[in-house]
């Protein structure tokens, strides 16, 4: 998932007129083959052709600017305006974005999407205030997905294997188990996965319970970061769908 910030400020940029308000926009991405870097240009466009003369936005993506280690310091000092790093990065102003790193936490994307709707999860957008950080929206990827070179489908099957995801920070703090989250992805994920010779795999209804089950003593020791209310909120919304 991705959070978009903003802080107040001008700033001088070449591609810029004089007198016009200056919103630097720093992301990671490319900016013809990923979601957010196309995005982030149609943005910037569009801000440029409706507000010229009054505000200019300039995007730097690739980290051509700032990475995501770097970017959220440069908001609070007023060198960049606007920024999408990761959620895992705004650990030093708050944790309550841990929510979404909770394995097995949501139904599907469409639960994930409900919530950030909500009114618990537009609130989630105002915990940095007090640091400086304003939220404006969220700016997700999809669901996460695990691979590995075996199946993976109990949580068994994980045991041994080394993963580079945010939520296995979190498991390896309060469990030796290693877990793993299969969940639809696009049409497009699963040619080339197929393409390169793998298998996409999901749960069946029953796998997916017996994770969530699972799962819920870990949700538990990240309620006191989380909060107790958010989790119960993230729930209901489960149940509803």
């Amino acid at each position: 998932m991705l959070a978009l910030t903003v802080t107040a400020g001008t700033a001088s940029a070449d591609a810029c007129d004089e007198g016009e308000i200056v919103v630097k926009f720093s992301h990671v991405t490319n900016t013809d083959k990923h979601l957010k870097g196309i995005d982030a240009s149609l943005l910037e466009q569009r801000i440029n052709d409706e507000v010229n003369d009054t505000m200019c936005m300039v995007v730097y993506p690739n980290s051509t600017l700032y990475d995501h280690n770097k970017v959220l310091e440069a908001v609070l000092q007023g060198d960049v305006q606007l920024a999408a790093p990761s959620l895992s990065k705004f650990e030093k102003f708050t944790k309550q974005f841990r929510l979404f790193d909770l394995p097995f936490m949501f139904k599907n994307i469409n639960a994930v999407e409900a919530f950030q709707a909500s009114g618990d999860g537009q609130a989630m957008r105002n915990r940095m205030q007090r640091r400086g950080l304003q939220g404006l929206g969220y700016w997700h990827d999809g669901m996460k997905q695990m691979s590995a070179n075996k199946p993976l489908v109990q949580r068994s099957d994980a045991s041994g294997l080394k993963f580079r995801e945010q939520f296995m920070t979190i498991m390896h703090e309060v469990t030796n188990t290693r877990t793993f989250e299969t969940s639809k992805v696009n049409t497009a994920a699963k040619e080339a996965i197929i393409a390169a010779g793998g298998t996409v795999r999901q749960l069946t209804s029953e796998q997916r319970q017996a994770e969530v089950d699972a799962m819920k003593p870990v949700w538990e020791q990240f309620s006191d970061n989380v909060g107790q209310d958010m989790i119960d909120a993230a729930k209901a919304i489960n149940a509803g769908l």
